[in-house]
């Protein structure tokens, strides 16, 4: 994203993360103003460039930097959102048109095409397909009668299906008779009709007529044994169409009560066949295909034609052990997609999309949105005027930033009123995009290039654009940023490309994680220590910029609180580290400024808080007794249970103490002025600097090793609290250990260190899909584009958001707290606490 000097009041204000506000007000002249992105980019490039040449190559550097200035007197930030803002209407209207005018319904996308991401992974065309094991399966097919009627290839389709209800079950018994299966109050059955004939009528015949028992689900299928028997001849297509038109009318009436899925013929591999199939040609399938969907497909559609197994088969049946019968993993595809189609609806998977009707709006859901209908009206009826909120906007010139003058007493209603209504259009993008059935979902498939191609692409974008520091302080302001912003993109690549598969990146990924909280437990502790600052105007600032967007989803997308997993965590640990330094005895700097004493008072309140932290870790029946206590269980309760909680929890129990501690070791040697931070300056002595140096990078590696090789998931993560702390450091060391790395940071990876908690948490409904399940797809048909756009657009609403957030901050939460104030804050708490108490009930 390029940002010029014209863009510079709406850039990105402070990252919401809880050591984004801290780090601001500690750092010394570490403004929180943004730089032009675009600007600094193009200014660095052509500054390295100019170093190393001369003459006319000067001239090319200069005519080149001056073109990428106008260039972004265009393509600002502002601009940038305009065009996303045109890009969703025009993707909703088309997506919406096609919908109702195509034929858009993603059942026939589940039932007619499809394609392979790899491994016999199935993807059908704009949906997501839901692996069911054997309880869900046995769940929606309870008190159901299945029938499966054909030949020797449905009889394969059904040992496929009824082995997702029992994995057991072995595929024995005659194979041109009837084969039954029960399974509880579950009946499936097998009937042996290898071809379309009187019989087959009869049978169907008595089912409509209610002599016998009708099933709910009827998958049938034939036409290799009428190849064979009449040798292929013209005769028997003849016949085939006439039969099938004598049964059409049983099918249509049979569809009206019962589920019905005409099977299409799947390819043959002619190579393979024995000498009484080599009739069966590929050529006499099509035209029996043919015969069957012109003469079943009737004005009325009732009955369903399944043909994604004979997609796939098209590329498997080399694989086929006769020729004419499919390999097993592929005759899996039809049995699988066939579930869907019949339990989607029932038991409505997360990440089953199709065959899936958008779930119904919940009474919160209804609230909210009578919510923001009303203060839509009252801004339009308020009338719209230019309005210029009093965001902290950044100097260019210098880089600081300047508050703008407020005046005093006077309170427009229009800005707020803007940045609700700017968030309600957002919200309907994200219902739209993750609740509404009209964009497409497709599932994640792991390779290790859809990982590691776009890691080093933003490596490469990151190391290039590169500025100077303002100041060269150990985790300075800019280099904090940059840190949360490349852990934020790898996050962001991980994710999409369903990297967790892949267990040595599933671990280093835990340590980003680990990393976001030890620099909570760095940032707020400095605060506190440093400020003394434990009034309510901080303790409210905090909240409201953690939660306030995750509030809003909760109550928009029908979400629990905890399902945003990350917020939670960082806001039960801002209240620990709150209460810690808060709690008698307060311990600052400036007392305990050359005193032992009250050092080591904080060293034993630290210690304290590790027995706390430990005390809950090894107790996990204490710690669920304590978290499911009402009310606090509603924040911390998923899906009925705590146990996601005490997951999330005690993965990373560790890290922002460690920040903590790490935080005062480091104030304490700068005070003592044991640290050299000046610019291009070892941060120690030379001696020490290459020591601990050699040291970090040892055990940075050997931490990746480690990582490497695990092999089992859980045992790994047994691990990490106790060892991540190893590579986090080595990283801090790394990083500011020699002074030239202190004085240079990533202006690219520090743009988006400013919006990552709204990139990772818009993430979960506008970039991804089915709650991170699958991935959204606003470009059907082709994946590079559909990442290019949906990303941009992602981008821009994440940026947007962090600005309406701040600018509500500064109206929900002024600076000025009076007693009425206070009031107002604490009934705001409270309303907030009853919507999400309510929602989880």
């Amino acid at each position: 994203m390029k940002v010029d000097a014209t863009a510079a009041s709406d850039s990105n204000q402070p990252a919401l993360l809880a050591t984004a506000e801290a780090e601001a007000e500690v750092a010394a002249d570490a403004g929180s103003g943004h730089a032009p992105l675009g600007s600094a980019f193009v200014s660095s490039a052509a500054a390295r460039l100019s170093a190393c040449c001369h003459g006319g190559a000067k001239m090319a550097v200069l005519a080149y930097s001056l073109g990428k200035r106008e260039i972004n007197q265009y393509f600002s930030i502002k601009n940038a959102k305009l065009l996303s803002v045109a890009a969703v209407i025009l993707l909703t209207v088309f997506h919406s048109v096609s919908r109702h005018y195509g034929g858009g319904d993603t059942c026939d996308w589940l039932l007619s095409s499809g394609r392979f991401l790899g491994d016999n992974v199935w993807q059908p065309y704009g949906c997501m397909l839901h692996k069911y094991k054997s309880t869900e399966a046995k769940f929606c097919l309870r008190e159901k009668r299945i029938a499966f009627v054909g030949d020797s290839r449905i009889r394969q389709l059904f040992y496929s299906f009824i082995k997702m209800m029992n994995p057991e079950v072995k595929e024995v018994g005659n194979k041109h008779e009837n084969i039954p299966f029960i399974d509880g109050d579950s009946t499936v059955d097998f009937l042996w009709y290898a071809e379309v004939n009187n019989s087959l009528k009869e049978q169907l015949m008595l089912w409509t007529e209610g002599s016998a028992s009708k099933p709910h689900v009827i998958i049938i299928g034939a036409a290799t044994w009428s190849i064979k028997l009449h040798n292929g001849k013209s005769e028997a297509l003849v016949q085939y169409k006439a039969n099938l038109t004598a049964i059409s009318d049983t099918l249509e009436k049979l569809a009206e009560h019962s589920e019905v899925y005409w099977v299409l013929q799947d390819p043959v591999y002619e190579d393979m066949l024995s000498e009484s199939r080599k009739m069966i040609t590929n050529d006499q399938i099509n035209l029996y295909n043919e015969a069957a969907v012109s003469t079943l497909n009737t004005s009325k559609k009732k009955v369903k034609f399944l043909e994604a197994s004979r997609k796939a088969a098209m590329e498997t049946i080399s694989q086929s052990v006769d020729g004419l019968h499919l390999p097993e993993s592929t005759r899996d595809i039809g049995a699988m997609v066939l579930m869907n189609s019949m339990c989607n609806n029932i038991l409505k998977p997360i990440d089953g999309s199709c065959c899936q009707s958008a779930p119904p709006l919940s009474v919160l859901q209804k609230l909210a949105g009578c919510l923001i209908l009303v203060s839509i009206i009252c801004f339009l009826l308020l009338g719209y005027s230019k309005h210029r909120t009093n965001r902290h906007i950044p100097d260019v010139e210098s880089g600081e930033e300047k508050k703008p003058s407020v005046v005093g007493g006077q309170l427009n209603p229009k800005g707020p009123l803007l940045a609700i209504c700017k968030m309600s259009l957002i919200m309907l993008y994200f219902y739209l995009c993750d609740r509404a059935d009209i964009f497409m979902k497709e599932q994640k498939f792991y390779t290790h290039s859809t990982f590691f191609i776009p890691l080093i692409y933003i490596i490469v974008l990151g190391i290039f654009y590169n500025e100077n520091s303002k100041e060269a302080k150990l985790l300075n302001r800019e280099q904090t940023d940059e840190w949360k912003g490349w852990m934020q993109l790898v996050i962001l690549i991980y994710h999409i490309s369903g990297a967790s598969a892949f267990l040595p990146v599933y671990m280093h990924v835990r340590v980003l994680v680990a990393a976001y909280l030890f620099q909570t437990g760095y940032g707020h502790f400095s605060f506190f220590w440093l400020k003394g600052d434990f009034g309510l105007y901080r303790v409210c600032q905090v909240l409201f910029r953690l939660n306030f967007l995750v509030v809003v989803l909760c109550l928009v997308m029908d979400r629990a609180y905890q399902f945003y997993y990350f917020v939670p965590l960082v806001t039960f640990w801002f209240a620990v580290i709150y209460a810690t330094m808060a709690l008698w005895p307060q311990i600052l700097q400036k007392q305990a400024n050359g005193s032992a004493f009250w050092n080591l008072a904080l060293l034993l309140k630290l210690l304290g808080l590790l027995l706390f932290i430990c005390f809950f870790a090894y107790s996990q029946e204490i710690f669920e007794s304590v978290f499911s206590v009402w009310p606090v269980s509603k924040l911390f309760v998923l899906q009925g249970n705590i146990h996601e909680w005490w997951f999330r929890w005690k993965l990373d129990r560790f890290a922002v103490i460690n920040g903590m501690l790490f935080a005062f070791i480091y104030l304490v040697l700068q005070k003592c002025q044991l640290l050299s931070e000046g610019k291009g300056e070892p941060l120690f002595s030379n001696k020490i600097s290459n020591c601990l140096l050699f040291i970090s990078v040892v055990s940075f590696i050997t931490y990746s090793i480690w990582a490497s090789g695990c092999k089992n998931k859980s045992e790994c993560n047994e691990m990490h609290p106790y060892i991540s702390v190893v590579q986090i450091l080595a990283f801090i060391l790394i990083r500011n250990i020699p002074g030239y790395a202190r004085s240079l940071y990533s202006s690219f990876f520090a743009w988006f260190g400013k919006i990552s908690l709204e990139l990772f948490i818009c993430q979960y409904h506008i970039w991804l899909a089915a709650d991170t399940k699958g991935i959204l797809v606003l470009i059907p048909g082709n994946p590079s584009l559909n990442i290019i756009v949906s990303t941009f657009i992602f981008v821009c609403v994440a940026h947007e958001i962090s600005q309406i957030t701040n600018d509500l901050a500064q109206v929900a939460i002024p600076k000025e707290s009076g007693p009425l104030l206070k009031r107002l804050l604490g009934a705001g708490v409270v309303l907030v606490l009853v919507l999400i108490l309510a929602h989880q009930e």
